[in-house]
């Protein structure tokens, strides 16, 4: 499974330079750099988020001096700090910015607050967004990629959201390297759109493809049939509980079930954080059932699986979980028809995989054919997907709202886009195919900052 917790390592920086009066004022400086401190560490620690903060390192917690950067290194990869924030408190110290940030070699946030003191007699103590300039071209000239907060007091919404965004890239950054993906048996046949290039992955990336194997995930899924009866009987209650049944579903709600605890088993045994999976050929012939609804109630337990073999979607539902701290469940809604009267609407749907949580209140939920129909609860939502052609990468990030529509089978929303015809020639055109991935919120601009810290992958939009 995915990591949704976030380490932060606090650099706080003045100029190293002989006291005076004025701008390079070292008592103001400091108190700033301390006050921000406390002010970030108050407001934003959480069960997921913490923060690395330069206590102990010399006697005012301020890094000024080059002879102070190893041991900053030191404490920050023994904490494993995942994000560097960079913080000027006056001009700041642009040489030990870069030290800091290059060392570390995670995402970077540059930001210091707005000078706002101008005594009578014309003194200024901190230029702290004049330093900002010539941080930034430090971090430019060492091919350090950075996030940066406009100059602003900490109270500021604009420091609110920019903190709050970079955590989420951090953590999209954090999972996306080292990521591994389990492949379950393979694509379909027909479904030559899902075709991914698996030693690209592992070069470009650091993605590792875990090829399991279709037999023995069958061998494991008939032993939990024969020895599980009890937790297979209590997902059957569960199935009962939440859904309408057809008439062919109730006799196999256990095997329906049983991949549940299958899907449990193949995460902890292959170490994987993802999954991609055969499911509408392999599975019903394998077993004598299907996995949708399973899929369901994995991905409500935290699990990411996405349906038809396609890895670069589960890629994309893993990063757009990511940008949510884990807050928001993604799902795996494709393209699929135009609405009968707007124009600028799209039924996004897929057969059956969408998490239950995800319902609209008050609709009706079915079990059809081993599969349940719903219709996903109203909002604003991101849509995205990752894809390659002839090995260029980019990712694809947009927003819409939802809006009435027919009725359909299946799981689905009726999504409004500012201009579907724009999303349909950028599908058709490529080098995306319409399995999409969707979180609620707006997550856009995260996705393109995250670009920023993945060579080879570009960021795209319809526009």
């Amino acid at each position: 499974m995915l990591d949704y917790t976030v380490k932060i390592g606090l650099v706080p920086i003045r100029r190293d330079v002989t006291p005076r009066p004025g701008i390079f004022n070292w008592e103001k400086a400091e108190e700033r750099c301390h006050q921000a401190v406390a002010y970030i560490k108050e407001h934003y620690t959480d069960k997921q988020v913490s923060f690395v903060d330069l206590e102990g390192i010399n006697d005012v917690a301020v890094l000024y001096h080059e002879n102070d950067v190893p041991a900053v290194v030191e404490r920050f990869r023994a904490q494993k700090v995942d994000a560097v924030f960079l913080i000027n408190g006056n001009f700041g110290n642009e040489e030990v910015a870069a030290l800091v940030a290059k060392a570390i070699g995670g995402p970077v946030l540059l930001w210091g607050p707005q000078d706002d003191v101008f005594e009578s007699d014309g003194t200024r103590y901190t230029d702290s967004q004049c330093g900002l300039f010539g941080m930034s071209r430090q971090l430019q000239r060492n091919n350090i990629p950075f996030t940066y907060i406009e100059n602003c007091p900490i109270q500021d919404q604009r420091f609110d959201q920019g903190l709050r965004s970079f955590i989420s890239v951090t953590c999209m950054i954090k999972n996306f390297r080292g990521l591994t993906v389990g492949q379950v048996g393979m694509r379909p046949r027909p479904f030559c759109s899902v075709i991914f290039n698996e030693g690209e992955l592992m070069q470009k990336f650091g993605i590792r493809v875990i090829p399991i194997n279709l037999a023995v995930v069958i061998d494991k899924y008939n032993r939990i049939v024969q020895e599980r009866d009890a937790e297979l009987t209590e997902g059957a209650r569960l199935f009962e509980g939440r859904y309408e049944m057809d008439d062919l579903t109730p006799p196999l709600l256990k095997k329906m079930y049983a991949f549940v605890l299958l899907y449990e088993e193949l995460f902890a045994e292959y170490g994987v954080h993802i999954i991609s999976a055969e499911c509408w050929t392999a599975m019903q012939l394998g077993v004598g059932a299907m996995p949708c609804t399973a899929y369901s109630i994995l991905a409500d337990m935290g699990y990411i699986i996405s349906c038809e073999s396609d890895l670069h979607g589960a890629i994309t539902m893993a990063l757009l979980s990511c940008a949510s701290l884990g807050k928001s469940v993604p799902f795996f809604g494709e393209f699929t028809v135009r609405h009968p009267s707007d124009p600028n609407t799209e039924l996004l749907w897929h057969c059956g995989p969408f998490a239950y949580s995800l319902k609209k209140p008050g609709s009706p939920a079915k079990e059809v054919n081993m599969r349940q129909w719903f219709q996903v609860k109203d909002g604003s939502y991101t849509i995205a997907r990752l894809d390659q052609d002839n090995g260029k990468y980019s990712l694809l990030g947009g927003q819409f709202e939802t809006t009435d529509g027919p009725y359909t089978f299946g799981t689905y929303l009726w999504a409004k886009f500012d201009d579907l015809s724009k999303w349909e020639r950028k599908l058709i055109e490529g080098p995306y195919i319409h399995h999409m991935a969707e979180v609620e919120g707006d997550y856009t601009a995260e996705l393109r900052e995250f670009c920023k810290y993945v060579p080879g992958l570009e960021p795209d939009s319809v526009e």
